[in-house]
C-alpha cells in the first residue's frame, strides 16, 4: 500500500480530514507527531513521536521506526512540522522543500530580508530582543505592527500608532511568548519580535502547490472584514476573488516570485498578502497548507474528479500524480472562523438550527468546549467554530455566512479570580 508520512502536531484539526482523504485514495497515512514517547502509542494510531525543536534527533527517530519501502511523500500540517518534513523528504530521497528554505518560510524576518533581496514590495522592519527595553529603538516611524517571529494565525500581533503605545505593546507579546504553551515549543525565534510599518489595503489568501519550483494556484480567497488593528483577527474567507483580473494575476505572480525568493521548491503552499495602490506586498508564504478546518471551503474538480477536497488534491501531488488540472469547482464558497467577542468561560450557544437553516449554508461546527475558557486575540490561538456557505456568487456567500453568524447567541460567563 502507498504509504505517506504526514506531519502533525498532536491538537491539528485537519488530521480528520487527510485521513478521510487518504481512505478515499487506498494511501495509508503514518503519523509523526509531537506527543509524549514514554508511553505505549498513546493515542492509539502507531503515531511516532518526535520534537519539532529537535530535527536531527527527530528525523533520526522516524527513519529507525520505518519499515518496509520508503514513502511515497511527505506533508507538513501547521507551521512548526514544515522544516522536520524537509529534512524527512531529503533523508528518503523525496521531492520537497530544502530545510533552509523551510526555516525562512517560518521566520517573518527572514522572509521580509528574502523578499527585500528579491526586489518585493516589503515593510520596513526591524527586530529587537524580548529583554531589550524598546524605548532604546530608533527610526521607528508609525503607525507600525509588532508580531512574534514564528507564531500563526495573527496571535499576538498588533497595531501600535504612536511611540507612547510601543512599550506596551512589547511587554504584551513578550508575556505571551513566555507563557507555558509557547515556552513548551523550546523555539529560539521566540526570542524576539518583529517591528514592521503598517501596510495599508485589502488582504489576500492563497492557496497552491508547488512543483519543482512553479507555482499552481487553487484558489485567491478575499477577506472582506477590513484588517486595520489594533488585533489582526480573520473572520470571512470567500472565493473565487471579486478582485479585478490583472489584480489576481498580480497577486499570483507577486506569491511565486516571494516563493522562489525563500527557496521553497514542492509541496502545498499557504500565502498571505496585501495590496495597495503601490502593489501587492506578500505577508507570507508557508510552506503548508491552510489551517484548521477552513480548507472544507474548496472543492477542486480535475480529471475524472469533481469537488474534490483539498487534502486529496495534496495527497495526490504528494505521491507525485499530477494535479495541474484541478481548479475551483463552480460557483463560489466561503468560511466564517467565528471570533472570540471577549474572555471569560463558554457555557452555550443557541440559534444554531436558525444558521443552519439559512440559505446557502452547508455547516455550522461550534469547536469550542463549554465550560472551556475563551481567550481572544492577540493571546488566543482558536475561534468558536466554524461557518461554511455555497453559493452563486462570492457575494452571495458572504452574505450568508454573516447573516448565519447573526442567529447565533453565545453565552459567555465572567471569569472569577480568587483571591489567594
Amino acid at each position: 500500500m502507498t504509504r505517506v508520512l504526514l506531519l502533525a502536531t498532536t491538537t491539528g484539526y485537519q488530521i480528520r480530514s487527510f485521513g478521510e482523504a487518504a481512505e478515499a485514495l487506498g494511501v495509508r497515512l503514518v503519523f509523526v507527531s509531537d506527543r509524549c514517547d514514554r508511553l505505549e502509542d498513546p493515542w492509539w494510531d502507531k503515531a511516532i513521536p518526535v520534537r519539532f525543536h529537535d530535527s536531527a534527533a527527530s528525523v533520526d527517530a522516524v527513519v529507525k521506526a520505518w519499515q518496509g519501502p520508503p514513502p511515497s511523500g511527505v506533508i507538513a500540517v501547521g507551521d512548526r512540522p514544515t522544516v522536520l518534513a524537509a529534512h524527512l523528504s531529503a533523508a528518503f530521497g523525496l521531492p520537497g522543500n530544502p530545510p533552509s528554505s523551510a526555516e525562512a518560510s517560518r521566520n517573518k524576518l527572514a522572509s521580509r530580508l528574502a523578499f527585500a533581496s528579491a526586489g518585493l514590495l516589503t515593510p520596513a522592519c526591524q527586530t529587537i530582543s524580548t529583554g531589550r527595553d524598546p524605548s532604546t529603538l530608533h527610526d521607528v516611524e508609525y503607525p507600525v505592527v509588532v508580531k512574534p517571529l514564528a507564531l500563526s494565525g495573527s496571535r499576538g500581533v498588533m497595531r501600535v500608532d504612536e511611540e507612547r503605545a510601543l512599550g506596551s505593546a512589547v511587554d504584551r507579546v513578550r508575556r505571551l511568548l513566555r507563557s507555558p504553551d509557547v515556552a513548551v515549543q523550546r523555539d529560539g525565534l521566540h526570542d524576539h519580535v518583529l517591528i514592521e510599518s503598517f501596510i495599508s489595503g485589502r488582504e489576500y489568501a492563497i492557496e497552491a502547490v508547488l512543483t519543482g519550483g512553479a507555482l499552481q494556484a487553487l484558489a485567491i480567497f478575499d477577506k472582506p472584514d477590513p484588517l486595520d488593528g489594533p488585533f489582526f483577527e480573520e473572520t470571512i474567507y470567500v472565493t473565487p476573488s471579486r478582485a479585478e483580473s490583472g489584480v489576481q494575476r498580480a497577486i499570483v505572480d507577486t506569491v511565486a516570485s516571494a516563493a522562489r525568493a525563500l527557496g521553497l521548491r514542492h509541496g502545498p503552499v499557504h500565502a498571505e498578502c496585501r495590496v495597495n495602490a503601490r502593489g501587492v506586498y506578500v505577508l507570507e508564504v508557508a510552506a503548508r497548507p491552510i489551517g484548521g478546518l477552513c480548507s472544507r471551503a474548496l472543492r477542486l474538480d480535475g480529471p475524472g474528479r469533481r469537488g474534490a477536497p483539498l487534502e486529496e488534491v495534496l495527497l495526490r501531488h504528494a505521491i507525485g500524480e499530477p494535479v495541474d488540472g484541478y481548479r475551483l469547482s463552480p460557483g463560489a464558497s466561503g468560511v466564517m472562523m467565528i471570533p472570540i467577542p471577549r474572555r471569560g468561560i463558554y457555557r452555550d450557544v443557541a440559534g444554531v438550527g436558525e444558521a443552519r437553516a439559512v440559505p446557502g449554508i452547508e455547516e455550522v461546527r461550534i469547536t469550542a468546549r463549554p465550560d472551556s475558557r475563551l481567550v481572544p486575540l492577540p493571546e488566543g490561538r482558536s475561534y468558536l467554530g466554524f461557518i461554511f456557505a455555497r453559493g452563486q456568487t462570492a457575494s452571495d456567500v458572504e452574505q450568508a455566512l454573516r447573516s448565519a453568524h447573526g442567529r447565533l447567541q453565545f453565552v459567555i460567563e465572567r471569569e472569577v479570580t480568587l483571591a489567594e
